[in-house]
């Protein structure tokens, strides 16, 4: 196996060297990148944290880095239109789409390619970028940063409040390459902004989509963060997003993941000053041999914070979903409010999740509670849809929809809402969940 993990880490990094210089600061960047990537050791089920994931299968795959990307056509990504969504940067196989794109100018809001963003904002950028998220945290976090060329930059001046969400598209679209979508927000005093990231296959073999999220929210700011994974089923799909959230400021994410074969989410929220709020949410929904795997790590470093997470998984079929969310409240940290909630609903018995919430704290006047669930649908509530003339396979697919519909219709954006329930529906009342 080691030899095996060896050999995916060299694929990953083939090409590497030629990637164009740009910045000297960006080229000092991805060398760091680059060393921790062969300093850093490929994680297994041995490791506490993917003890629950076995990524054997990835490192199985024969995966190529992208360099050019597949030719796409607009008719093709009309049905992810977003008509709430005024801007979209769209990259096909991690390389910019300018002609798929569409940035409509507003006032204090910068939506760019990181490519042509680097010009006029690359002080702004450098103080950021792979600061949140740093190389050395975890080999796929080093790989994607050696191999950054490109990515999505959305600033948000002091101030400012972006009118319309910004609509991140990364379509997947090369059979067996692998694409390292990069997004930056950063979100200065006094602002607001409602970020899309969206995650599409054109193609139904395997690929790797390794994303990176860096969100840098200022005081008295505010960020909505809507991520939608919607990759093909033999796709793989691991993902880290990290969040630095200043005083009095607010962060708010909305997770939806339905597609891959494996996928993984990390999601990293520190504070960094007090009086800070954070609503997180998330739903998994999947069936077959689907694995989909949350990882949260809320940090409470400063007093007087809050935070709400529930987090859902449904699992059909021999599907296998897993939740780990950790809040941590530090010494010093007094008056934080924070709970946590994992629920869970099994449709098979051959499904399984396996949940694990945690609390440390290390402060004396808090407020914080968790906890998890794990079951069937409700024999009772069956019963009652039936005896109002439902068959029992309609009752049952009618609790799962409200089931995993709780956390979509907090998304909030008509058209997204509408699409995902329409998902929903085709999916709950498919045999594959049953």
């Amino acid at each position: 196996m080691d030899t095996l993990k060896s050999t995916y880490l060299e694929s990953l990094l083939h090409g590497q060297s030629e990637i164009s210089p740009g910045a000297s600061w960006l080229s000092a960047l991805r060398a760091e990148a680059l060393e921790c990537a062969n300093v850093l050791a490929v994680p297994t089920t041995r490791d506490e944290d993917w003890r629950f994931t076995d990524l054997s299968p990835l490192y199985k795959a024969t995966l190529r880095p992208s360099i050019h990307a597949a030719e796409v056509t607009t008719s093709m990504l009309e049905p992810w239109a977003i008509p709430e969504a005024e801007s979209r940067l769209v990259f096909v196989d991690g390389v910019f789409a300018s002609d798929l794109s569409l940035m409509r100018p507003e006032d204090g809001v910068l939506v760019s390619p990181l490519s042509s963003a680097l010009g006029r904002h690359g002080d702004r950028i450098g103080d950021q970028l792979a600061r949140i998220v740093a190389p050395g945290d975890d080999p796929f976090s080093a790989v994607n940063t050696a191999w950054l060329r490109d990515g999505a930059v959305v600033l948000v001046d002091a101030g400012r409040d972006s009118v319309h969400p910004i609509h991140l598209l990364f379509v997947s679209a090369t059979p067996g390459a692998a694409v390292y979508p990069r997004t930056l927000v950063v979100a200065e005093r006094g602002s607001r902004c409602t970020i899309i990231e969206d995650f599409r296959s054109l193609q139904q073999d395997a690929a790797l989509t390794n994303a990176v999220t860096e969100i840098a929210v200022g005081q008295d700011a505010g960020v909505r963060h809507i991520r939608l994974q919607r990759e093909n089923a033999s796709a793989f799909h691991i993902a880290t997003c990290g969040v630095q959230a200043a005083r009095d400021s607010r962060y708010s994410n909305v997770n939806i993941s339905l597609g891959a074969r494996i996928s993984r989410h990390n999601l990293n929220v520190r504070q960094a000053a007090e009086g800070t709020s954070f609503e997180i949410d998330g739903l998994a929904l999947i069936s077959g041999r689907q694995l989909a795997d949350t990882h949260s790590f809320l940090d409470h470093a400063y007093a007087h914070g809050r935070s709400r997470q529930l987090h859902k998984c449904v699992a059909g079929g021999a599907a296998h979903a897993v939740f780990s969310g950790k809040i941590l409240v530090r010494p010093g940290a007094q008056h934080t409010d924070s709970a946590q909630q994992s629920r869970n609903l099994l449709l098979s018995d051959r499904a399984h999740v396996d949940t694990k919430p945690q609390l440390e704290i290390f402060a004396d006047d808090v407020k914080c509670a968790h906890g998890a669930t794990v079951g069937q649908l409700d024999a009772e509530h069956v019963f009652y849809l039936k005896s109002r003339g439902l068959s029992e396979p309609s009752a049952r697919d009618l609790l799962t929809f409200a089931f995993a519909a709780e956390i979509v219709e907090r998304i909030g954006l008509p058209s997204i809402v509408k699409h995902l329930e329409d998902a929903l529906v085709h999916r709950t009342y498919g045999k594959e969940f049953r």
